[in-house]
């Protein structure tokens, strides 16, 4: 028998010259992925590539690839969004390909639904409930409870039962290039599920018809909502790509103020929570939006999970949370961070490590203000962890580790325990200052064909 060729094939080799250029241009994975055979891969059955970040680890991310035709879904309806997700029991891999914008407050004919209708029947009235938890006379001391909460409740249950979408395990969930896909007014839900893909959404208007007064929450009381645009709660290796988030049409700048604070009716953009674990959201547009990205429900969140890589998103109009990372291994490298206030939404921080989080955040570009010191880019708890380098303000390398402990009563850690190697993509050196340019085109949901 004769020996193996050590000589790669022509075909072989073009496909390797092709990937190539397409990384030195600063496109990077995603946009285009070709085969060992040089053939296009159709966007609805693309796997998360080799060593692409979190995701890529162990049985890697796959979703819905192996779907059969009978599991291959077109939705342009939230009823038929809610048949394709089917039972979330039920683990057949399924392609659902979103078909233009999908509205969640909707009945099963399609009709429009309101926060009043939601409401009806359930006794709840915002007069009536700021009448009952007034801190003047409720006071600041207890959460709500009684007639007014209940009924808060029973309103808010209903709403989520129209808007909150179950995700299967082994789903894909892709927006069909050219029909402005996506879903507004709802919420993706990724509960205690493996291998899920979405991609190509926009993600708007992620509105809680009843937010929760809590007079307990900072010495003045929070207005909570209930809803993400996406949720990951225990979930693991999920891909998230190529989506918008935005709070739009409604800005946070248009809320108005009961008990002198905002009546809130955003939460998360994605949110990844309760141990998720395996997770790269990657080349996504995060827009508009006060609290972005959570990463950890809590500081006491149990250790060995949250592993997550963040790369090649651009983050525009951000107040805060992008992200905010406890407990977990936290890779963010090659994002593009424009801090300048847009619509009202000025900025509180990007990244907070806290609760020992382990973050390595190198090869991000900042463009900031005058107005706004590099002291103000990072937050912590003084138990949480910011390595790497690379880092560029204004395209200059900056080092803001030692610009934020300069001027902060607790210190960020500067070491961590682990090394990032599931960096498929990474720009470093002077690729680094055209992020600004490669990422305007080549982010967000519209992109991929």
């Amino acid at each position: 028998m004769s020996s193996a060729s050590h000589r790669r094939s022509l075909r072989r080799r073009r496909t390797l010259i092709v990937s190539a250029a397409v990384v030195a241009a600063g496109v990077g994975a995603g946009v285009v992925v070709m085969n060992a055979n040089a053939q296009a891969v159709d966007l609805y059955h693309q796997t998360l590539g080799a060593k692409d970040g979190w995701a890529s680890s162990g049985t890697g991310t796959t979703g819905g690839h192996k779907a059969d035709s009978a599991h291959t879904f077109t939705v342009s309806t939230r009823a038929q969004l809610v048949k394709a997700l089917g039972s979330v029991s039920d683990t057949t891999p399924r392609i659902i390909k979103v078909k233009g914008t999908i509205d969640a407050n909707t009945d099963a004919a399609g009709k429009k639904l309101s926060c009043a209708h939601y409401a009806s029947g359930t006794g709840y009235s915002l007069t009536s409930y700021l009448k009952a938890f007034d801190p003047a006379t409720y006071g600041r001391s207890k959460l709500p409870s009684g007639t007014q909460e209940t009924a808060r409740a029973a309103a808010q249950k209903k709403q989520a039962a129209n808007i909150v979408f179950k995700v299967p395990a082994n789903t894909t969930i892709v927006g069909v290039p050219g029909t402005k896909a996506g879903i507004t007014g709802g919420m993706l839900q990724i509960q205690k599920v493996d291998n899920v893909i979405v991609r190509n959404l926009t993600f708007a208007a992620t509105e809680d018809c009843f937010p929760q007064w809590d007079p307990t929450d900072g010495k003045d009381g929070n207005w909570n909502s209930a809803y993400d645009a996406v949720t990951l709660r225990g979930a693991t290796h999920v891909w998230a790509d190529h989506n918008t988030f935005t709070d739009a049409p409604h800005l946070d700048s248009a809320n108005p103020r009961h008990y002198g604070r905002e009546y809130q009716i955003h939460d998360g953009e994605l949110d990844i929570t309760k141990s998720s674990d395996l997770v790269t959201v990657s080349r996504n547009r995060f827009t508009n939006h006060d609290k972005t990205m959570l990463i950890g429900s809590s500081d006491s969140e149990p250790g060995g999970k949250l592993r997550v890589s963040l790369h090649h998103n651009v983050w525009k109009g951000i107040v805060q949370r992008a992200p905010l990372a406890r407990v977990g291994q936290i890779h963010i490298y090659n994002n593009y961070y424009d801090v300048t206030t847009l619509n009202g939404y000025a900025l509180q921080y990007s990244i907070n490590s806290r609760a020992k989080a382990q973050v390595v955040a190198a090869d991000n570009y900042w463009k900031v203000p005058s107005t706004v010191k590099a002291s103000k880019l990072l937050s912590g708890d003084g138990t949480g962890a910011i390595a790497g380098s690379g880092n560029l303000v204004n395209g200059t390398v900056t080092d803001l580790v030692a610009a934020y402990n300069a001027a902060a009563s607790k210190d960020l850690k500067t070491g961590v325990n682990w090394t990032p190697t599931l960096t498929a993509g990474l720009q470093t050196g002077a690729a680094v200052k055209n992020l600004p340019t490669s990422l305007a085109t080549t982010t967000g949901a519209g992109v991929l064909s």
